[in-house]
């Protein structure tokens, strides 16, 4: 084989035994570090949040390296799915101006909350999952899952945030104009808690965005790929991703790549 490349044995031998050199050995330590922030995320941390997490544990490399050596050694993150509508929006029920508008800001909590239905599959049959964010901190501040998908499952998901967080008259809430939103049950629940009624433009996903990214995000990271055998599996993997991962522990672009709990409480400390 030396004869082939034309070197040297000893020359050959020498390079077996070379020691590392120091870039390789940090990269090896690097490789390491970077494989357990991508399992803590569940598999679903690109090179843009890994490389953040990495700077919150004082380890300072740059996002293209992080890329690299996560494309050289088969870390990915999980990709994302089209997106599917859930909601019928052909019914009779009067309709409420697009207040939001597409502006998905808010400047304290409890100020815009943004709402949407998704669906689940077991091996029972379909879980709808109802959820309601925050626009400010990106927070799930309230849910509901039922094999229906009913007025009932929506108002619980409202009536669960508001016992939670007690929100002060004026709240801006905006959903799609599907009928369980819609619903006379649904928009007197609004009335009795002072709450601001705003719908999407029919058949615009856009205008309900981030419902749509949190979904999808739950689906990319959490249901594809898992199978689960009754709708109470279900329940409590939603729960606990929802609850322990999303809302406590996962980093948000938008928020400055902190996360939801994070983000609320550094407001709460700087007012």
């Amino acid at each position: 084989m030396c004869q082939v490349f034309g070197v040297s044995r000893s020359g050959y031998y020498a390079w077996l035994k070379r020691p590392e050199s120091r870039r390789k050995i940090r990269n090896k330590e690097l490789i390491k570090k970077i494989r357990k922030v991508h399992q803590i995320s569940r598999g679903t941390y690109g090179s843009p949040r890994i490389t953040r997490t990495l700077k919150k544990q004082g380890i300072t490399c740059s996002r293209n390296r992080v890329a690299r050596l996560m494309r050289e050694n088969d870390i990915a993150a999980k990709t994302r799915r089209k997106f599917k509508a859930t909601t019928n929006s052909k019914h009779h029920y009067p309709v409420a101006e697009n207040i939001v508008n597409q502006n998905f800001t808010a400047s304290h909590p409890n100020q815009v909350w943004v709402a949407d239905i998704t669906y689940v599959a077991t091996d029972e049959g379909w879980l709808y999952l109802a959820a309601i964010e925050d626009l400010f901190q990106r927070k799930i501040v309230g849910w509901a899952m039922d094999s229906t998908m009913t007025r009932q499952l929506v108002l619980d998901a409202l009536r669960q945030a508001v016992w939670r967080y007690r929100p002060s008259a004026g709240l801006i809430h905006h959903s799609d104009r599907g009928s369980q939103y819609a619903s006379h049950e649904y928009q007197q629940a609004l009335k009795d808690y002072e709450m601001n009624a705003s719908m999407s433009r029919k058949g615009n996903c856009y205008d309900n965005a981030c419902m749509e990214s949190f979904f999808g995000t739950l689906k990319r990271e959490l249901i594809y790929g898992t199978r689960f055998k009754t709708r109470a599996e279900a329940r409590q993997a939603i729960f606990e991703y929802i609850e322990v991962f999303y809302n406590r522990v996962r980093l948000h672009s938008a928020l400055g790549y902190m996360s939801p709990v994070e983000y609320e409480q550094s407001f709460k400390t700087a007012a």
